[in-house]
């Protein structure tokens, strides 16, 4: 069943830049790795979100995560509340959520050949 992890982090004043070209530079090739993104949050706040086909392929690569956090550790602040630089969590999804597909629009002509007909 389909897995996200989800991180949050908070970076040193002044290091943002350095943060994020850390992770355009990161190639991660952790097995099973479907994708994700880091996502700016606020002032210096990100998260970053990746997808897994299973909790079993997500816990395998704990260790090669822990290696790349380890690339720009030094970027980070720590969150407090004995929490260090990074609050994770992960889990398997419970419901999928899909967006609605918009209504198809009546064109002007078909619309203005209705109201002719009444």
């Amino acid at each position: 069943m389909t897995a996200y992890n989800v991180v949050r982090f908070r970076v040193k004043p002044g290091r943002e830049q350095a943060f994020i070209d850390a992770h355009k530079r990161a190639k991660p090739a952790f097995k099973g790795w479907r994708g994700g993104a880091l996502i700016k949050t606020g002032e210096r706040t990100f998260c970053i979100i990746g997808e897994w086909p299973s909790m079993q392929r997500l816990a395998g690569a704990r260790a090669q995560m822990i290696g790349l956090l380890d690339t720009f550790r030094d970027t980070l602040e720590d969150l407090g509340g004995g929490l260090g630089v990074t609050d994770p969590v992960s889990g398997e999804v419970v419901v999928a959520l899909k967006a609605a597909k918009p209504k198809a629009k009546k064109s002007a002509r078909k619309a203005g050949t209705a109201k002719k007909k009444k």
